[in-house]
């Protein structure tokens, strides 16, 4: 099983999930399952349509918002502020370990003009560090306020 995170009262983000976790995931009031793991990234991962099968079973909407080597452009950020502002509950993303979740979480966080000092002590109690995105969340944040 998979630890949940929490990043704040309506996210949680995780490392690859498996079908197993989705019940937990319903009774923590998980409305939303984000997919930030590409497919065939490591031998054995589940599919994403496993996960997502067995969640729209449950009754959980699924996205999926895969990062790859190419990073976090702005169609992803985009997209993921559009999964949460939309959810209607609470959202679970996951990856390989959560990070990549996480900081995409904080870029979509940051884009929708929250405040990155804030994003950032909200990850740092999760086990997260955002030092690698700090200016970009800046940046981001800047420009929501415009």
């Amino acid at each position: 099983m998979s630890e949940f995170r929490t990043l704040s009262d309506t996210v949680f983000a995780a490392g690859q999930i498996g079908t197993e976790d989705i019940a937990r995931a319903e009774a923590q009031g998980v409305t939303l399952i984000v997919n930030n793991r590409p497919d065939g990234e490591a031998p054995g991962q589940p599919e994403g349509a496993t996960i997502e099968a067995a969640a729209r079973a449950a009754g959980i909407d699924y996205v999926a918002i895969p990062v790859d080597s190419s990073g976090f452009d702005h169609a992803r950020i985009a997209a993921m502020q559009a999964a949460l502002d939309n959810a209607e509950g609470k959202v679970l993303a996951y990856c390989r370990t959560g990070t990549r979740s996480t900081l995409l979480w904080a870029l979509a966080e940051a884009r929708g003009g929250r405040d990155p000092a804030a994003i950032e002590r909200a990850a740092q109690a999760a086990g997260y560090d955002l030092a690698p995105i700090r200016s970009v969340m800046i940046e981001l944040a800047e420009q929501a306020q415009q």
